[in-house]
């Protein structure tokens, strides 16, 4: 529900309806700006009848969301979230951010490679699979724990703020101590024994989007993280599950402009695992910048024929930085910031 308060209303009149709706175990998330009081309210209000709340003075409106995601909804928080990372690197809002790196960290020799010249192009953050939950159990599954560091090192050594996907809630403390962003996984959105555990992160969450989630179930597995206290979470649109075969995904871009509508959450595009293929991701990434994504997370790789996964949808160090100029020309016109 949504109450807003007559124009004049007291203090003392706002204190005493929301004495009422906490003494029911409901949350009250103020939204308030400097023109009118508005307040939502969060919990199970099946059984509280919006007409007994004009029974309080100051009441002017009570509207009944139907929503299911309370939090992550825009009815609740009308102004974009903005996540602050450090003070050059806000995500969502007029900057662009650019996540690069490769699929997978693979040696100390091959992510200092990467991350100085995806630094150099331009990119915000350094991404690199430490676990690597992959289809096939025969497949390369990560360095684990001494990914981790070498990611934190690397990171330190150029600047770059480390992002990196979480298989499971036991190595949340592990995370905590080495990443500035933890990633979710397509195969974890629903995992809610994860998504609890991320609630009670202090860190900022990248949730990719399921194969074959609707935009609703999406939204409801960022309301899972918010709903345990951590509301940094930025949503990621990586490509969804359909019957067409020459891309390895389907890339949902109005998926951004859906979420846009219905939340205040940043949304960012994986063109990578979107197209399974290197040659669209700069075209997919232009397409991204101008639907309003607040930024990109990017497979790059300075020998993608021996990479150890993913090779064929990472780009070269040379077409990485050329995308990134083409980006940068682009934004300009659009009124967006990269660099």
């Amino acid at each position: 529900m949504i109450v807003q308060m007559k124009k004049g209303s007291t203090k003392k009149e706002y204190e005493k309806l929301v004495e009422f709706l906490q003494a029911k175990k409901l949350e009250i998330i103020d939204a308030s700006s400097d023109e009118m009081r508005v307040f939502g309210i969060i919990g199970d209000t099946s059984s509280l009848d919006p007409s007994d709340l004009y029974a309080f003075d100051g009441v002017k409106e009570v509207t009944r969301v139907s929503t299911p995601f309370k939090k992550a909804s825009r009815s609740f928080k009308k102004h974009d979230t903005i996540i602050e990372l450090s003070d050059e690197v806000k995500i969502g809002g007029d900057q662009f951010v650019v996540m690069a790196g490769p699929c997978s960290v693979e040696s100390e020799e091959q992510l200092r490679i990467i991350a100085k010249a995806v630094k150099k192009s331009g990119a915000h953050l350094l991404r690199g699979g430490a676990y690597k939950p992959r289809t096939s159990p025969y497949a390369f599954q990560g360095l684990e724990l001494e990914g981790l560091k070498l990611l934190k090192k690397i990171g330190e050594e150029t600047g770059l703020k480390i992002v990196t996907e979480i298989p499971s809630a036991d190595l949340l403390p592990l995370f905590e101590e080495y990443v500035d962003v933890i990633q979710v996984g397509a195969r974890n959105m629903q995992n809610f024994h994860l998504l609890k555990a991320l609630g009670k992160s202090t860190k900022p969450i990248l949730l990719k989007r399921g194969l074959s989630s609707t935009i609703e179930e999406w939204l409801m597995s960022a309301e899972y993280i918010m709903a345990g206290g951590n509301e940094k979470v930025i949503l990621c649109e990586r490509g969804i599950r359909t019957f067409e075969k020459y891309t390895r995904n389907t890339l949902d871009i109005s998926a951004v402009l859906a979420v846009k509508e219905l939340s205040h959450l940043p949304v960012i595009i994986d063109p990578s695992h979107a197209a399974g293929r290197w040659n669209m991701i700069e075209k997919l990434s232009l397409a991204s910048l101008a639907v309003g994504a607040h930024g990109l997370i990017v497979e790059v790789h300075h020998d993608p024929e021996h990479a150890l996964s993913d090779g064929a949808q990472s780009l070269k160090l040379n077409k990485f930085h050329q995308m990134m100029e083409e980006l940068e020309k682009v934004s300009t016109v659009l009124g967006k910031t990269i660099k």
